[in-house]
């Protein structure tokens, strides 16, 4: 199994800026496609941004510019930096990861972290 534990969230100011990363352990899988998705009260989850493992990056039209996605492939994390916050983008954001099962070649999609507040006040 894999884990996605996020951390980096909390309050700031709309303006402000949060830097969020999440470590996905298992080393027994490959990890894959990982992304950043929120939701805030009351609606569904939403994409944020996402990174292939080549680096090739995919972000929601909106938060492009804002918003910075990375990874680190030697450490399995992903990061997701937030400028220029407002009150819209708060919310709870989880972190997501695809894998491969290196013993058998199996893709295994989805695994999701517990998330981690984001609150921007205006």
């Amino acid at each position: 199994q894999v884990q996605l534990v996020e951390s980096g969230g909390g309050s700031v100011q709309a303006g402000g800026s949060l830097s969020l990363s999440c470590v996905a352990s298992g080393s027994q899988y490959s990890i894959e496609n990982m992304g950043w998705y929120r939701q805030a009260p009351g609606k569904t989850r939403e994409l944020v941004a996402s990174i292939t493992r080549a680096g090739r990056t995919n972000y929601v039209g909106s938060l492009k510019g804002r918003f910075t996605i990375s990874r680190d492939n030697a450490a399995d994390t992903v990061y997701l930096e937030m400028n220029s916050l407002k009150p819209e983008d708060t919310g709870v954001y989880y972190c997501k990861a695809d894998t491969i099962a290196r013993v058998n070649g199996i893709y295994e999609p989805d695994y999701w972290g517990q998330g981690t507040q984001v609150t921007v006040s205006s």
